[in-house]
């Protein structure tokens, strides 16, 4: 029986377990697709860029459009946003198959299927990890995540060796149509899995103003930025080993199709081991000295693959480097998770998606022409090189602890009673909040305002300004826009029980002898009288 500090404990709960194993299938499949598509590769065309270009091609849909993909995630069914991923990829995977048995690929062809492959990786991604937070607890998520990421390279330890065997005995074609056949079990455990109703009583955000309100919740939030950065950094330099390694395999290790397999299946058994770890390398060290040990050990590694010409002490850096990578990675990952609140959490994920992936696209493309020109030894010396200037980062930009913070629902509001007939589309509005602050309490006023703005901002204020009356000199005004009514409701109810600290606060400062007074007003300028709005009732 798992103890209580193991990440296994979370297969007591039937719903993840039955996702977790179709994810290993699926898992299995695509990992395979990944040693036939390389592998190919290396046979269609002798440039080392063009062999480093498939990785890219399978990341740069995930920088491109996870942002898109986050705003699915938060704005729809989730589980129909993964059965659609799902559905497109095993699409395109079953014409890759056809194409590959008649022999009809070109470099370019095959890099134009991963790259569609990709782009379904990029949709699924964003409601996969978000759905996390909806089928486990808070206090289990970072076990999910782990579990999540040791499925993943527990098909790694044995996907890439059966792989290359397929390649080896039966083709690329043959890995092609394992894969396609690997999305028929994800996509039934969708279909059987019944999903969390969705709060519908505001109307769904529109695309620009869900693209906007995800850039600025992670933009007002520093802790995501200084993950997002680190996971880039990691990205960029971490990539240079996986785009590279079938050039290592063939050139400097002189191995064949299963030899490669071998050595990712190697990677895997160190991502497994480090998915292990995880929980009890959190409980004895920060967040930054895991995260500045990964960073270190893999930049060891890839220097040890750069330098050596022996199998064996090859699978021994792989291993290393497979732990380092998930310890890495997942700690972002759940960092951001715990960070942010579910009503957003879809398009948090996908910004650090988007800066983790598109460092590995950008360093699949950099890491492969460097190898082209100079040869891949020198090309695994730079990322490592790169991996040490990532791990003295963590110096000025540590990575934050796991939050503490409670980001449930505040639930405090309630819509006010108006005058006037509104829908959620009416608007713009402004509010202003009247305070009455003593002059010794001032300064306290100011640095909590500093956070209020921030918060403000964060949730979808706009135009938000402090201003002081120049009569009466202990009245203080916050004023701010939003587009619509409905926008005002959502923007209140985005109030976390985080936020709840700074807002008894600031009522404890108002010395007026009730609650702040909030004025609510529409604005209406232009608009003639005949299409104003109906008083109730009238």
């Amino acid at each position: 029986m798992p103890d209580r500090t193991s990440p296994l404990i979370l297969f007591r709960n039937q719903t993840f377990r039955s996702l977790w194993i179709a994810a290993l299938a699926s898992n299995f499949g695509g990992l395979v697709q990944a040693v036939g598509a390389a592998w190919l590769m290396t046979s269609l065309s002798d440039s080392q860029s063009m062999v480093a270009l498939v990785q890219a091609s399978v990341t740069l849909p995930i920088m491109v459009f996870s942002l898109l993909a986050g705003v699915f995630a938060d704005n729809f069914d989730r589980r129909r946003v993964m059965l659609i991923a799902q559905a497109f990829m095993f699409g395109v995977s079953l014409v890759l198959t056809f194409l590959a048995f008649n022999g009809w690929l070109t470099p370019w062809l095959l890099l134009s299927f991963t790259f569609l492959i990709g782009c379904g990786t990029a949709l699924h991604n964003p409601s996969w990890q978000a759905t996390m937070g909806d089928i486990v607890s808070r206090e289990e998520l970072p076990a999910a995540v782990s579990l999540n990421s040791m499925g993943f390279n527990l098909m790694r330890s044995v996907g890439p060796a059966a792989g290359g065997a397929i390649v080896a005995i039966a083709g690329a074609a043959a890995a092609f149509a394992v894969n396609a056949l690997s999305y028929v079990a994800i996509i039934l455990a969708l279909l059987r899995w019944k999903a969390p109703e969705r709060d519908t009583h505001l109307p769904r955000e529109t695309m620009g103003s869900a693209f906007s309100a995800g850039l600025r919740y992670v933009a007002m939030s520093p802790n995501l930025l200084r993950v997002i950065l680190r996971g880039f950094w990691f990205g960029l330099s971490a990539i240079a080993l996986l785009a590279l390694l079938p050039v290592v395999v063939r050139e400097t290790l002189q191995g064949t199709a299963f030899v490669y397999g071998v050595m990712l299946g190697a990677f895997g058994i160190g991502a497994v081991a480090g998915a292990m770890l995880n929980a009890r390398l959190r409980e004895a060290f920060r967040n930054e000295i895991i995260a500045r040990g990964a960073f270190l050990a893999f930049a060891g590694s890839c220097t040890v693959l750069a330098l050596n010409t022996n199998s064996w002490a090859a699978g021994g850096a792989l291993v290393v480097t497979g732990a380092s990578w998930v310890l890495a990675l997942s700690m972002f990952n759940v960092t951001i998770q715990l960070s942010t609140p579910r009503w957003v959490v879809g398009r948090a994920l996908a910004l650090y998606q988007t800066g983790t992936f598109g460092g590995m696209a950008a360093g699949s493309l950099i890491w492969g022409m460097t190898a082209e020109r100079y040869g891949p030894e020198p090309a695994l010396l730079s990322a490592a090189a790169l991996l040490v200037v990532g791990a003295m980062m963590g110096l000025k930009l540590p990575l934050p602890e796991f939050s503490g913070l409670n980001l449930d629902p505040l639930n405090r509001f309630k819509e006010p009673e108006t005058l006037f007939d509104l829908s959620y589309r009416s608007g713009p509005v402004l509010v202003m909040v009247d305070y009455e602050i003593a002059p010794e309490d001032v300064e306290e006023f100011l640095a909590a305002m500093r956070q209020r703005r921030r918060i403000r901002i964060r949730d979808g204020a706009q135009q938000w300004t402090l201003l002081r009356d120049l009569q009466y000199h202990d009245h203080w005004s916050e004023s701010y826009h939003v587009p619509t009514w409905g926008e005002y409701v959502r923007h209140n109810e985005r109030r976390t029980n985080a936020d709840a600290a700074l807002s008894d606060q600031l009522r404890q400062l108002h010395r007026g002898g009730s609650d702040p007074v909030v004025h609510r007003m529409i604005e209406r300028q232009t608009v003639p009288l005949r299409d104003d709005l109906p008083l109730k009732g009238v």
